[in-house]
């Protein structure tokens, strides 16, 4: 964790950025949303009630918060391609191991301790791949390819949530075996991060250690609390904590419920019924209103996700950042990107609500949703990095800034998970509703102290 994101070696030679840069970033992507989102889909497949999928599916996305605490330690042994290659190759064996053990009876334990063990080597993954990218490339390649940077590790989740998901689909139909048609899948992407490592021990550059790298342990940690009491001591920073945590408040409720409620069944069985009867208190109809869902197929949910879901999501990107680069980032921009972030959760009140058959209406509905997600997310990011993380400390306050939003992410969807569990799909989604007033409320009051062409201080 250096104390300048400049301070580091000159950049050594390299091969073409394009025979290493679109990998790296397609296997980060790839790998962080088969670990946090694809699973929430496996677990319901095979058979996980909503409440466990979401917490487990939340809980794996742990280690990418965590990540600031081990990324000093990175930059006193090896070289940062040392680790990327380990990591993939990590990653491959884990993720290989884990589609065989989801043949076991008592999977669960087996697949939880082997995702944890990926999500870990998935967030070092990260901090080493970005290593590479600034200390290999100068300035200017940095600038220039920072557009296949973006794009690919996009396509990473367009193929978990997209061309996965629908594959499992696909050989469920044939085998008629969810654990064959996922442990499948799984193999299918341990063999293409394997690729991926194969690729990068001839492609990848070394990497430069940072000039300002720790020299050991004692060191490492003295820079991290160094970076860490500094950040807390920030003018206003607890308004700054309280927007990044609170500002996607909203859609970290939805994130795995959302998914869970398009496929869950149409239909519940008597047991099913006098389970949820007996948990909740509900009447018969009142629980089967309250708990079936859209009942699409992982093939249908995998094409809308992987079109309509991503281009929605990618157009409306590129919209947010043409609107604040216009506008500015102030209150008033902040305020439009929220409410862009949180109106569109009204979609699935809809759906719950009336249950349309037709998949051009929930394809309609899931464009919309994914427009707001990423029209909105926009004005997060720039405020993380043109207020919270200027000063010293550049580089780790953000970290730190991220981890807080990292961290909203997973509580977030083990409260949905519980929530929706006492209450069924159609009030939960109300509930996400009201997740807009704290998000709305931390943007009111996030406070400006860098100028960033809208408002000059708070």
């Amino acid at each position: 964790m250096s104390e300048s994101p400049s301070a580091t070696a000159s950049p050594s030679p390299y091969k073409h950025p394009l025979l290493w840069v679109p990998s790296s970033y397609l296997a980060e992507g790839m790998v962080y949303v088969t670990i946090t989102s694809m699973s929430n889909i496996m677990f319901l497949n095979m058979g996980l009630p909503v409440k466990a999928a979401a917490m487990y599916s939340s809980t794996l996305g742990l280690p990418y918060t965590l990540k600031p605490l081990w990324a000093p330690l990175l930059e006193m042994y090896k070289t940062k391609k040392f680790f990327v290659i380990l990591m993939q190759v990590i990653l491959a064996i884990g993720l290989g191991c884990t589609a065989l053990l989801l043949k076991l009876p008592s999977w669960v334990p087996p697949v939880l301790a082997l995702l944890t063990l990926c999500a870990f080597a998935g967030a070092t993954q990260d901090i080493v791949t970005d290593g590479v990218y600034v200390t290999a490339l100068p300035p200017t390649e940095q600038s220039k390819f920072t557009g296949f940077q973006s794009l690919f590790w996009s396509i990473g989740p367009i193929l978990a949530t997209g061309v996965f998901i629908r594959l499992s689909g696909t050989l469920y139909n044939t085998t008629h075996s969810w654990s064959t048609s996922w442990m499948i899948v799984m193999l299918g992407i341990a063999g293409l991060i394997g690729a991926i490592a194969m690729n990068h021990s001839w492609a990848l550059p070394q990497g430069a250690k940072a000039e300002d790298a720790p020299k050991s342990v004692a060191d490492a940690a003295a820079t991290f609390v160094r970076a860490f009491v500094s950040f807390f001591q920030k003018k206003g920073i607890w308004l700054m904590i309280a927007f990044a945590f609170f500002y996607r408040f909203g859609l970290g409720l939805l994130d795995k419920i959302g998914p869970a409620f398009i496929i869950a069944k149409r239909s519940l069985s008597p047991e099913e019924v006098q389970a949820i009867v007996a948990r909740t208190g509900m009447t018969a109809d009142e629980a089967i209103k309250a708990f079936t869902g859209l009942g699409l197929s992982n093939e249908v949910l995998g094409d809308l996700n992987g079109t309509v879901g991503t281009a929605a999501f990618m157009i409306a990107s590129l919209l947010g950042g043409w609107f604040v680069s216009k506008a500015g980032l102030k209150r008033s921009t902040l305020l439009i990107l929220c409410l862009a972030l949180n109106i569109p959760n009204l979609t699935f009140v809809y759906l719950s609500q009336t249950r349309p058959d037709s998949v051009a209406i929930i394809g309609t509905i899931i464009f919309i949703e994914k427009f707001g997600w990423g029209f909105g997310a926009v004005g997060h990011m720039l405020y993380m990095m043109q207020q919270i993380a200027p000063g010293k400390f550049r580089t780790a306050h953000y970290a730190f800034a991220t981890a807080f939003l990292g961290f909203c992410m997973m509580t977030t969807g083990i409260v949905a998970g519980n929530v929706q569990d006492s209450v069924g799909f159609n009030t939960f989604f109300w509930f996400v509703m009201i997740g807009a007033i704290p998000s709305l409320l931390a943007t009111f009051f996030a406070p400006f102290y860098h100028p960033t062409g809208g408002e000059k201080k708070a």
